[in-house]
């Protein structure tokens, strides 16, 4: 990691990392096991792997950086007055992890003065990730190998490229759906390797364009650093460089305005 970071960041930068892989770690230990599954009040499912995971990592924040505020999907907000902000996602993905399917992650963000500084995406079934703080670059980790720099392609247009989403109806579910239609047209693979794990293909190369038309601000938080340190971007539909749009599109970098081509006329008003 750079050394020429403030230390309070790289502390905070190296506590991330461990605590990501402790507490995507734990949700192993539920894993393809037969599990209740809750409803939350949209609706979507929770699990005790999900609460359980989010209490490991608020605990161990708590103790560690206890001026530091604290947002978990599960568990709602805890104040803080240091100017950091950690968010956390326990299980982005819990649609396939309840179904045991290995690509679910783990993510973890964290704000400065609400600017999005530092993110984790570590996928615990396949044990790899990539972490980034903002001005040390974007680092993929996996079990029994050598951390090494993330980069995204160098794919320059759409029609060579992999298109990435969560999931199809949901860009009908907000009036979009010649988005996905166009885009996928377009595209020379489409998949749908979502959540968390897309952002992962595209931060690592493996894939050049992740949109989703829903996100939440623990989805998305980890994701900004990540991206742009891995030389690609994220932004909204509109184009600006935020997680606070609910909503979301990484991109290599090259096909960015391509894709901003077909999402802007479709863009929720700023």
């Amino acid at each position: 990691m750079p050394t020429d970071l403030p230390a309070e960041l790289v502390d905070r930068w190296k506590f991330a990392v461990e605590l990501a892989k402790a507490a995507g770690q734990h949700t192993l230990s539920y894993f393809q096991r037969d599990l209740q599954v809750d409803r939350k009040a949209d609706h979507s499912p929770v699990t005790i792997a999900d609460r359980e995971a989010e209490m490991l990592a608020r605990e161990r924040i708590a103790r560690s950086f206890p001026s530091d505020a604290i947002l978990g999907e599960e568990y709602g907000e805890t104040s803080g007055n240091s100017g950091y902000r950690w968010i956390i996602d326990p299980i982005d993905g819990t649609k396939s992890f309840i179904a045991g399917v290995p690509l679910y992650s783990t993510l973890l963000g964290l704000e400065l003065s609400g600017r999005s500084v530092m993110g984790v995406i570590y996928l615990p079934a396949l044990n790899e990730g990539v972490h980034a703080v903002r001005g040390g670059g974007a680092w993929y980790f996996a079990h029994n190998a050598p951390q090494s720099p993330a980069r995204v392609s160098a794919r320059t247009q759409l029609a060579d490229g992999i298109l990435l989403t969560s999931q199809v109806d949901s860009f009908a579910q907000r009036g979009a759906a010649d988005v996905f239609h166009r885009l996928e047209k377009t595209a020379y693979i489409t998949r749908t390797w979502g959540d968390g794990y897309g952002y992962f293909l595209v931060a690592t190369g493996r894939a050049d364009v992740m949109i989703d038309p829903v996100m939440h601000l623990w989805d998305a938080a980890s994701l900004q650093p990540v991206l742009e340190e891995a030389g690609g971007t994220f932004t909204d539909w509109r184009g600006e460089p935020t997680i606070y749009s609910g909503e979301g599109i990484a991109t290599n970098g090259l096909m960015l305005d391509e894709v901003l081509a077909v999402t802007r006329p479709a863009s929720r008003p700023a």
